[in-house]
């Protein structure tokens, strides 16, 4: 099973949360988990940059990030964080295991010492820029297309 995840840990924007459902839709992602206070698609931003996809897509509101970590980890998904300047794996090196959950964090905090402490694998995209992180749905799609890459259901594509 190539099930992936996506777990959003306390993001603020609800612009963001709907990139999260377009991204999710295109690469079959299986659901996502809007963790902590992470607006959910009732909010009229998600809905118009979800474009729909907040439709087609499963989701579950649980505001108790370390629970949905537990009950992620009871369903036998890997918990993998993604996390820039954490010295985890870089991204193109680590090959994921599945079924897994790909856990991405607030905008400006990012995922806190206790959430970092219970993923199984930290990864971060090396850059090249001055700037030291990407906005956090493009880095999930980034994430999230790599672990897709890695599944008998995109190899028919590469």
């Amino acid at each position: 099973m190539d099930d992936i995840h996506l777990v959003a840990v306390n993001v603020r924007s609800a612009l963001n949360v709907g990139s999260f459902f377009r991204t999710a839709d295109a690469l079959g992602v299986a659901k996502i988990w809007l963790a902590g206070y992470t607006p959910t698609p009732e909010h009229e931003a998600v809905q118009k940059t979800a474009l729909g996809a907040e439709k087609t897509v499963s989701w579950e509101s649980i505001p108790d990030v370390m629970g949905c970590f537990e009950r992620l980890r009871k369903e036998g998904l890997s918990i993998v964080g993604l996390e820039c300047g954490a010295n985890g794996a870089y991204l193109h090196r680590f090959t994921p295991t599945f079924p897994c959950a790909l856990v991405v964090g607030n905008e400006v905090e990012g995922l806190s010492e206790m959430q970092r402490s219970a993923c199984d694998a930290i990864v971060e995209i090396p850059q090249l820029g001055s700037k030291e992180s990407l906005n956090v749905s493009v880095a999930a799609g980034i994430a999230l297309w790599h672990f897709r890459a890695a599944t008998p259901r995109m190899t028919s594509f590469l």
